[in-house]
This record gives structure tokens, sequence and C-alpha cells, in this order.
């Protein structure tokens, strides 16, 4: 089977939530570690995990980490650009990457098993790329193959992936994904996930 590689996008500036949240513990692991250990469980080999706003913190962090780290400093501009970096950065590293997971940091409850079905369904359903839908709309993880890693490797910076699933319906299948619509953006939402948990 050709070789499934990880992007994990951590380069936010957390605004809403006032402090990193790849950082905030929960159940013993913060959120960017418990994204690599869904991404390796998963099967992804290599994990490219991209920062930005917190950047010495995440290296300290990931250092104990078997990931590539990559810096967006122009993290500020837009999370097109973290995409694009994490993206070039895992295909020039191993070009015989042939599908590539992409994840947010923020979605706790997004597992190994969670991917494995997504990669399953992309396969599966014989289309290049495959997105998790939940909570009326579609959205990370997402498994990209084909031509449209190309297409990540010039988003704009301002840009997230979304446009190109909109644009490229036929090319897309879709897998329902509850656990994609817990995120943690605020105090409440980790809270929230935190009492879920216990």
């Amino acid at each position: 089977m050709s070789a499934l590689g990880a992007v994990i996008l951590a380069a936010g500036g957390s605004t809403r939530m006032g402090r990193a949240k790849p950082l905030l513990e929960l159940d013993g692991a913060t959120l960017v570690s418990r994204s690599v250990s869904a991404a390796r469980g998963g099967g992804c080999d290599p994990v490219v995990v991209v920062i930005g706003s917190t950047a010495t913190s995440m290296r300290t962090e990931l250092q104990s980490h078997n990931v590539q780290v990559v810096e967006n400093a122009d993290w500020s501009l837009g999370m097109g650009g973290s995409i694009r970096r994490g993206v070039s950065a895992l295909l020039d590293a191993r070009p015989d990457v042939a599908r590539i997971v992409l994840l947010l940091c923020d979605q706790p409850l997004v597992s190994a098993d969670t991917i494995r079905r997504l990669d399953a369904q992309q396969q599966a359903s014989g289309k290049p790329v495959c997105v998790s839908a939940y909570a009326g709309t579609v959205g990370p993880p997402v498994v990209v193959s084909g031509s449209f890693l190309e297409s990540l490797r010039t988003l704009p910076d301002a840009h997230g992936a979304k446009s190109i699933w909109v644009d490229h319906a036929e090319s897309v299948s879709e897998m329902e994904c509850p656990e994609g619509a817990i995120d943690v953006d605020t105090p409440d939402d980790f809270a929230g996930v935190v009492e879920a948990l216990r």
C-alpha cells in the first residue's frame, strides 16, 4: 500500500482561548501530543507538525516525538500558509507519500481509528479526497491524494483548503465523523470536553 503521511496544523494564535491551545492538557497529554498519537496510530509516517505563534514552547513539547517540525512565521496571515508549508515539507522529504491527512490539533476526539476509517473510505471511494462530515458541514480531518496534493502546495495564505473541496465536489467523498464536531476554541469549549471525558 502506498505511504500515508500527516500534516498537523498547530500554528494559530489561540486568541479566543487566551493561551496556546496545542499545549492544553487533556487526560495527561497535550492536544498536540494527542494529535501526533492519533496520526501515528492511524498509520501515518511521516508526521509533520506546523507551528507558529508559540514556536519555542511547541518545539520543546515536540522534541520527544518522532515528527518533523515546520515553522510558519507568517501564521497570522491565514491557515493556507501553514497547509502549504506543511504539505511541501512532507512531500519534499518523502516524495513517495501518496496520501496526506490534514489534521487540526484542536479536535481532541479525533483518534487513530478516525484516521484509519477516513483513509479506508478515501481508497474505497476511488475519489482523490475524503472529507469528514459533521454538524451540517464538511471539514478536517481530510485525506488528500493525487493532483490535489499540488493544489495544497499552492494555497494562498488567507485560503483554507475547504475552497478546493467546494470547487471540485465531484472528486470528493464524505465520511460521517461526529467526533470532528468537537473542537476547542474557548475555555468553555475545553471545560466541556474535560467534563465529557470524565
